[in-house]
């Protein structure tokens, strides 16, 4: 199970560069439900994910190097890339804020994943958070798969 809260950011934190970062390309095969295959460094991944806002079900499976890329000729619509940050909190949380390439550049996200739902409601976010889109498609990555460069979310 995956519980996790989302927020915009406008400005990231000054030390950004201080905190460990990865590259992910990310493509999707499928938005309903949603089947993604994801590249980050040497590790290579297909996801299934159900339906759901802030809790939905999720499974990971191992894939090679070469069926990374067979899968990714099939994705449908834009492949995702992004640098993705780990920034550590109290409790043993940790935000994951994505800073995405073209055709969303600009586009800042930070995730931060949770234990229960109740623990996920008690989250008070830090002051540099913007707005939530928890509740809302149009932040998840399947759905920013599917945009043209003029639909770009959060980029305008």
């Amino acid at each position: 199970m995956e519980i996790e809260r989302k927020f915009l950011i406008h400005t990231p934190p000054a030390d950004l560069a201080s905190y460990p970062s990865q590259l992910l390309e990310q493509a999707y095969l499928c938005t309903e439900p949603v089947v993604r295959i994801r590249r980050s460094d040497d590790t290579y991944t297909l996801t299934y994910k159900s339906k759901g806002l802030m809790s939905r079900e999720e499974y990971n499976l191992p894939l090679t190097a070469e069926s990374y890329e067979h899968l990714k000729k099939k994705a449908d619509g834009n492949i995702i890339c992004k640098k993705r940050f780990r920034i550590p909190l109290p409790e043993g949380l940790t935000i994951e804020l994505d800073l995405f390439d073209a055709p969303f550049e600009g586009l800042m996200l930070a995730e931060v994943e949770f234990t229960s739902e109740e623990q996920a409601l008690a989250f008070l976010p830090p002051g540099w958070f913007g707005d939530e889109v928890t509740w809302s498609t149009e932040y998840h990555n399947s759905t920013l798969s599917q945009r043209t460069p003029n639909e770009s979310a959060g980029t305008t």
